[in-house]
């Protein structure tokens, strides 16, 4: 299990629970006493009506033991109302924290990252009205059967001890033999489950390739392992089940047996009575363990999904609050940069500086695996940063209140992700829908004529992942949604990769007009037609700054360093030697 300090978090929200557990377990007390009562009914059939021979008796201790049945029904519907609203408890508490932790592992690429931990918090929310964990709550009822045995002999109570051990053995050896082969199983069902959602998010490529055969066989491979691994486990746990059920019917037929044994001794305290009494409470002292071990790979299940949630919860702590700042202006400031990827130690960028004022549109121009993306999501606070700090109006944006941040800030990443709605509530960050700033936002990238020619204009559903829109299509409206509302700090990752002319012109016209109304903008592009617009430039190279600058100055300094490295190259290839190429002749 979790350290204390790392389950802290989550075991304080179950504990917080108590005063459902107290109300289940009183129920669990009364309910398992009311059992007796078939055996009670009996014996009083047998002194009060067999003896008399009256049917009133008979009629009255009739309705006195069905009305103990209806009442032990009725404890234990209240004992499954009162765990499942604890349950919803529970929920209530900690989903909003569980969904905000695997939203933030998503945003830092952390280990957990996926809808697994919401997977994993059902789990342990429906265990709490789970038959195993009924069954726990009864172990306390298991101490008093014990007691009442002891009471009636001492040699049925040692009897019941003893048997009490063995299942208590049957349980640790099922423990041992059934955990290792269920978390593996569970671990391989996931990475078939995330296999194969991989494949369907890719399922063109692998339908146009002819990959299917291949893809097929590899999910088939990690799904007969789990398969294997969950029957292996279902086997131990089958036979130890059988064990644990043929314990307490031994204990039962022995109690039994004693009981008579000591009668004929005038040992038994109750007299013949006794005799049916023991067996029962000895069937009934070993029940609660019965049922853990049939529900064992539940309990396992169980216990797994709470660690990962306690990882989890650990590796992402909760946000202190933060004091309200007010609206950026648009001073950036990049101070000695140095990240790498949330979780890694290899830096991605190294030793990046550079200020921007309000009305600055920078380009970042360098090849491949340069970081360009990795400084996108520093500069917008979606990374953290090693060394230095990335400050908008003073203030680390890393740790600037997002939902604060957020209405100031237009980010439009490489990949364009919209969600399912409206065109205008995806351009409106899925906020209260302003249509004057949403057609703003839609006529500043050009998208005013597409929605016009759409039946149901600005209400046409997009569908998921925006599926129903071309490439274009969705980075326009991606970048709308990044303008919507004239944020003052603007981001954009290679914003026209999917554009054809016309939408380049648009780009064009959008960020002249955000530099017209004061915000800085940055642009990573790998197309030239951007930097017609951009005051200044930056030149990334294998995760280092090349060059920053006014952009005439640097191209000048570009163009120079490539007529030096192509005269250099000339000139090895005249005397045998050879000069690396500048920086940036791989910008141009």
């Amino acid at each position: 299990m979790s350290s204390p300090k790392e389950s802290s978090e989550l075991r304080n929200a179950v504990v917080a629970l108590r005063p459902f557990f107290v109300r289940a377990a009183w129920f669990s007390v009364i309910a398992s006493i009311l059992v007796l009562a078939p055996s009670a009914y009996m014996l009083e059939v047998y002194e009060r009506v067999v003896n008399s021979r009256n049917h009133m008796t008979l009629l009255w201790l009739t309705v006195a033991v069905l009305g103990i049945f209806v009442v032990m029904e009725m404890l234990e519907w209240a004992r499954s109302e009162v765990m499942r609203a604890a349950a919803q408890e529970l929920d209530r508490r900690m989903h909003g924290r569980i969904f905000d932790a695997v939203f933030a592992a998503n945003v830092r690429q952390a280990s957990g990252s996926t809808a697994q931990p919401l997977l994993d918090f059902r789990r342990v929310c429906e265990f709490l009205y789970s038959p195993a964990a009924l069954a726990i709550m009864e172990a306390p009822v298991a101490l008093v059967m014990m007691v009442l045995l002891f009471l009636i002999s001492p040699v049925l109570g040692w009897a019941a001890v003893v048997f009490g051990v063995l299942q208590m053995g049957v349980t640790w050896l099922n423990e041992r033999s059934t955990k290792p082969p269920l978390m593996q199983a569970n671990r391989t069902a996931q990475a078939a489950q995330q296999y194969a959602d991989g494949t369907l998010r890719n399922a063109e490529v692998i339908e146009a390739m002819g990959m299917l055969k291949n893809t097929h066989r590899r999910w088939v491979a990690k799904q007969r392992e789990f398969l294997r691994l969950q029957a292996q486990a279902s086997e131990s746990a089958g036979g130890f089940q059988a064990l644990s059920k043929l314990l307490q019917s031994v204990l039962s037929s022995l109690l039994l047996g004693l009981s008579c044994w000591l009668l004929l001794h005038n040992e038994l305290n109750g007299g013949g009575g006794m005799l049916v009494v023991s067996s029962i409470l000895g069937g009934r002292m070993l029940a609660p363990l019965v049922q853990v071990v049939t529900q064992w790979q539940l309990v396992v299940n169980v216990r797994d999904a709470w660690q990962r949630l306690n990882g989890l919860l650990s590796a992402i702590p909760v946000t202190p609050p933060a004091m309200p700042l007010p609206a950026p202006h648009g001073h950036l400031q990049v101070e000695q940069l140095v990240a790498a990827a949330p979780g890694g130690n290899a830096p991605i960028l190294r030793g990046i500086a550079f200020g921007l004022q309000p009305g600055d549109v920078l380009a970042v121009v360098g090849p491949s695996a340069a970081g360009k993306t990795t400084l996108a999501r520093v500069l917008v606070g979606l990374w953290p940063t090693s060394v230095g700090k990335v400050r908008l109006d003073g203030v680390d944006v890393y740790n600037w209140n997002k939902a604060e941040l957020g209405p100031h800030l237009g980010y439009l990443p490489q990949r364009v992700e919209l969600f399912e709605g409206t065109l205008a509530e995806n351009i409106a960050r899925f906020g209260t829908v302003d249509m004057v700033k949403v057609e703003a936002a839609a006529a500043a990238v050009g998208l005013q004529d597409l929605i016009a020619s759409l039946p149901e204009g600005y209400e046409t559903q997009v569908g998921p992942g925006g599926a129903r829109l071309s490439g274009g299509q969705r980075q326009r409206v991606g970048l709308a949604r990044a303008l919507y509302g004239d944020p003052v700090y603007v981001v954009l990752d290679e914003p026209n990769s999917s554009l054809d002319e016309e939408g380049d012109a648009a780009l064009a016209r959008t960020l002249k007009q955000a530099a017209a109304r004061g915000a800085v903008v940055v642009v990573i592009t790998h197309r030239t037609s951007v930097l017609s617009v951009a005051s200044k430039m930056l030149v990334l190279r294998d995760g280092t700054q090349q060059a920053f600058g006014p952009r005439d100055e640097v191209l000048a300094a570009l163009n120079q360093m490539a007529r030096q490295s192509a005269a250099g190259q000339g000139a090895g290839q005249g005397t045998g030697q050879s000069t690396l190429a500048a920086p940036g002749a791989a910008v141009a």
